[in-house]
């Protein structure tokens, strides 16, 4: 079987949506497929160019089996909705000219969290008489007016129709979370083709450290501190202005420090406010390739994740939960009660905190600071629940679908 994937995100970029796609592509490839990705050259989430990549027309490479054929785009910073909308569109454009040239594919797969991905890759699936797939992971433009980027205008309003259509074309839905194959039935989307792949981690390389990566320890001074730890995007769902209140909360506990890894359009704000506070216990570390995330990931005693306190939240996974399960690190979370706080409470994996609350954030790590036999009972409830989520099951519980739409 032949499987063309159109994707915006993929290696070298880390995000959640690249990962996914690499981690089950790889898989496809492992089990006899052919995998055919359409991608633009990395950029996320600063929208500069990763060093070795051009922004090129067209560019072919190979990785791990997997046949990656990178177009142009026009490139910004994961901000801003007319600057984004004409990102999003330019890959419809130039993803769909060159799918028209890859050789006999068997099903044409789009990946959110923007859907311009999967009208490009509906088309191609229309022109080509192929079953089109929709990958949902956001619902999206929903969840711009969540985080207040804008209103319910009149260009919202057309793409919530755009959404729907794609919805109701696709011949397979694959949903990254319950919640949100729930809404698309409330929405009158037929139950029977919507599936649920939750993300995952691979644990061949995401293992509980033995210690800390010395290289990152010395390059940050983190030497004996006690470091929760924000990895992941930093952007406008994740409330990061109320994590850099809890850290002035936390300012006389010399040995915690606050960690912020990786990049995003809120990052230059939280910096910002970070400076004017003179805080001295938040440290920086910029985005890194991924290849180095476990070894960014082993700093860390405990994983945060925040999310704002907005009801489209509650449908959300955040992917670092899993890492987070794979490094076997507890885990304190704060965001609306939903999917995501589900699983670390069933998992017992963590603590739960009601979002945007930074002295009930402040407390929680006070608690597992002061209390080292709860946080090692979370680490390994965390480390013994990623077993659940490893992504070579679920990238054969996929791969099992889409070959129904063939045979």
């Amino acid at each position: 079987m032949h499987i063309l994937f159109l994707t915006d995100n993929f290696p070298p970029e880390g995000n959640a949506p690249a990962t996914r796609t690499y981690e089950h592509a790889r898989e496809w490839v492992n089990e006899g497929h052919k995998v055919t990705i359409i991608t633009g050259a990395p950029n996320f989430p600063e929208g500069k160019v990763f060093e070795g990549y051009q922004n090129n027309w067209y560019r072919k490479e190979y990785l791990e089996g997997i046949e990656v054929r990178r177009v142009k785009t026009y490139i910004t910073a994961n901000e801003g909705f007319t600057k984004r909308i004409l990102d999003f569109m330019s890959f419809m454009v130039t993803s769909f000219i060159a799918g028209l040239f890859v050789k006999k594919p068997d099903v044409i797969v789009g990946t959110s969290p923007q859907f311009f991905t999967a009208v490009s890759a509906w088309a191609l699936a229309a022109v080509r008489f192929k079953p089109f797939v929709f990958e949902l992971r956001d619902i999206w433009p929903a969840s711009i007016t969540a985080v207040g980027a804008m209103g319910r205008t009149l260009s919202i309003r057309l793409l919530e129709k755009i959404e729907v259509f794609l919805y109701r074309r696709a011949k397979k839905i694959f949903s990254v979370t319950y919640s949100f194959k729930s809404e698309l039935i409330e929405r009158g989307i037929d139950e029977g083709k919507i599936d649920v792949v939750l993300n995952g981690v691979d644990l061949t390389v995401y293992k509980p450290a033995t210690q800390k990566s010395i290289d990152f320890v010395n390059e940050y001074k983190l030497e004996d501190k006690f470091v929760v730890g924000y990895v992941g995007t930093h952007g406008m769902a994740h409330a990061l202005d109320k994590i850099v209140k809890t850290a002035e909360l936390l300012v006389d506990y010399k040995d915690i420090v606050i960690v912020f890894a990786g990049g995003g359009a809120a990052k230059p704000e939280v910096e910002l406010l970070v400076k004017e506070k003179k805080l001295n216990n938040v440290v920086f570390i910029p985005r890194q390739p991924k290849k180095y995330m476990p070894k960014l990931w082993s700093l860390c005693d405990i994983s945060l994740i925040s999310l704002k306190n907005t009801e489209l939240f509650k449908t959300v996974i955040p992917s670092k939960i899993f890492e987070s399960m794979g490094m076997g690190l507890p885990m304190i979370i704060t965001a609306p009660i939903g999917e995501a706080t589900e699983i670390v409470t069933e998992t017992n994996s963590g603590i739960i905190v009601e979002p945007e609350s930074p002295e009930l954030l402040a407390k929680a790590i006070k608690e597992l600071y002061c209390d080292r036999e709860q946080l090692n009972k979370l680490a390994q409830n965390s480390s013994k629940a990623a077993e659940q989520y490893d992504r070579k099951r679920l990238a054969i519980q996929m791969l099992k679908k889409i070959k129904e739409l063939v045979n």
